[in-house]
């Protein structure tokens, strides 16, 4: 893609904003990057990977944006900030930066797997991300994860080949300014409050979630909840796990065992994984439908499931002390994740939660 001659607007300097300079630069964009801090984070490196750019900091105006073609928003920038719009109103073209992403993947020979939901977003991620190398594939893994979008396609045009699967977890705040993802497979995994300060509602959040499900790409729903549910496109494929409601992908439960099913089918005892409560075998269930979707072969994903350790700070197991098992959860920062987390346990628990 070729930005010469334009001027676009970066609205934002943090991590994806400071990608999405760096990317447009390499492309022969005219930047302005914007940021309403009076001094913002990673000035030094804008001056490093775009030195061209025309850094505008403190509170926007109607003059912040007056020479820009279009603007690509940072996550963390509400498109409803009145300056952006009106630019908007006025027919500027609006973005955020997985937009921009995603018009550059169509291009490549990559496929797409995106995943979002309220809670085990980043578990479903890593593990996704984790099952498609160990079934062989050149797996990018990027987005509200860590690696910024635009920066991962820097580095694959470092490399001068794209890789076999980008997978990508998203924020709502990502999925706002984007319309064209087409991923060959997404989730939406869950919907608990959360960013109500950002969101009208409940429903209003959740309907930040569906632009995951642009384009024809097979969908992997959650049968157990509502919201999910109701985010069945119709003439698409859909593929519905649940730990409750019957669905494709399922538990079988056989005494105190407890089997991941696939049609009915038990296929992988949960004992062998590595990972605790019911809530991540609902996580590995999603993330078997997503590498499925794309075509990947089961054994391979079930040896993946079983090597896969899990994340730190996410029910992760400290140790045991006289028959007592310790888990640190602190990354469950809203209600949904704890509640999850609860439900998981197949044994008394005592939570000890603090802020």
């Amino acid at each position: 893609m070729n930005f010469s001659g334009q001027t676009i607007g970066v609205v934002g300097l943090g991590a994806s904003g400071l990608a999405t300079a760096r990317w447009l630069s390499r492309h022969g964009a005219d930047l302005v990057v914007a940021d309403s801090r009076d001094v913002p984070p990673n000035q030094a490196e804008l001056a490093r990977l775009a030195p061209k750019a025309v850094l505008r900091t403190g509170a926007f105006s109607a003059a912040t944006f007056a020479d820009c073609d279009q603007l690509v928003v940072s996550p963390g920038v509400p498109l409803a900030t009145p300056e952006i719009a009106a630019f908007a109103a006025a027919g500027g073209e609006v973005m955020g930066d997985i937009e921009l992403f995603a018009r550059v993947v169509r291009t490549l020979p990559a496929r797409l797997i995106a995943i979002t939901g309220s809670n085990g977003k980043t578990t479903v991620t890593s593990l996704v991300g984790h099952l498609c190398r160990e079934a062989g594939l050149n797996t990018v893994v990027a987005g509200n994860i860590g690696l910024a979008a635009l920066d991962a396609l820097c580095e694959v045009e470092d490399i001068g080949s794209p890789p076999d699967v980008f997978v990508m977890e998203l924020s709502s705040f990502q999925l706002e300014g984007t319309h064209s993802l087409a991923a060959d497979a997404a989730t939406v995994l869950n919907i608990s409050e959360d960013h109500l300060d950002r969101y009208t509602d409940l429903l209003d959040y959740a309907h930040s979630k569906t632009a995951i499900f642009s384009g024809d790409g097979v969908q992997v729903l959650n049968q157990d909840d509502v919201f999910c549910r109701a985010m069945a496109r119709p003439g698409r494929d859909i593929r519905r796990f649940a730990l409750n409601a019957p669905a494709a992908y399922g538990l079988r439960r056989d005494g105190e065992a407890v089997w991941l099913a696939v049609d009915g089918e038990p296929v992988l005892d949960f004992a062998r994984m590595q990972l605790t409560g019911l809530h991540n075998a609902a996580n590995a269930l999603a993330a078997l439908a997503l590498c499925e979707a794309i075509g990947l072969p089961r054994a391979a994903l079930l040896d993946g499931l079983c090597a896969f350790k899990g994340l730190a700070h996410r029910v992760e197991h400290v140790l045991q002390h006289q028959g007592v098992d310790f888990y640190d959860d602190s990354k469950g920062t809203n209600v949904g994740a704890t509640e999850a987390a609860l439900n998981g346990m197949t044994r008394p628990v005592v939570l000890i939660a603090g802020g």
